[in-house]
């Protein structure tokens, strides 16, 4: 399951990135200076910048090593619900940190009941530093989350991710 999980991983990020692209076309009425960043970021004839490259960390590819997280169900899920939904916000909070600190660039669920329950990318170079990352959360404490650690090779443009969600975050998950 987990040679399958990782390619369509990596296919779904791929795909949900370019599909953004595909659906949003810049419009030819728009005003001048209105979206500059969007039409930036999204241009699909946009060419290589070393200067961007560097600061990114990219290699030649355009790609930099992460380690990704499976986030499992954990060995303890007896936790009364006051106590899980305690637990879940301390969660949030820990991701909220995390992300702020830079050091993960992607989170979220996976939308159905597996064992699966998540993912996290991480932007550290090694598995030790992403373990003493996923050792700080609450959920994992406590036993009700475990984590499936995997260095993973992927865009070097992730941590842009995190920044570009604030711009579109009407509300945080972790309120």
């Amino acid at each position: 399951m987990k040679n399958k999980l990782l390619p369509a991983l990596f296919a779904g990020s791929m795909s949900l990135l370019f599909s953004c692209v595909q659906t949003e076309k810049r419009s030819s009425n728009s005003q001048t200076g209105e979206n500059d960043l969007y039409h930036k970021i999204m241009d699909p004839n946009a060419k290589y910048d070393s200067t961007m490259a560097a600061k990114f960390g990219a290699d030649e590819y355009g790609m930099k090593p992460y380690v990704l997280a499976f986030l499992k169900r954990g060995p303890n899920r007896s936790q009364d619900s006051l106590t899980a939904a305690n637990l879940q916000k301390a969660h949030l909070d820990n991701i909220v940190r995390m992300a702020n600190e830079g050091k993960l660039v992607l989170a979220g669920p996976f939308m159905d009941t597996g064992e699966v329950r998540g993912i996290y990318i991480f932007n550290v170079a090694t598995i030790e530093e992403a373990k003493k990352l996923t050792e700080s959360d609450p959920a994992i404490q406590a036993g009700r989350l475990s984590m499936e650690l995997h260095p993973w090779y992927g865009t070097a443009v992730m941590p842009a991710i995190v920044p570009l969600s604030k711009m579109v975050e009407k509300s945080s998950v972790a309120d």
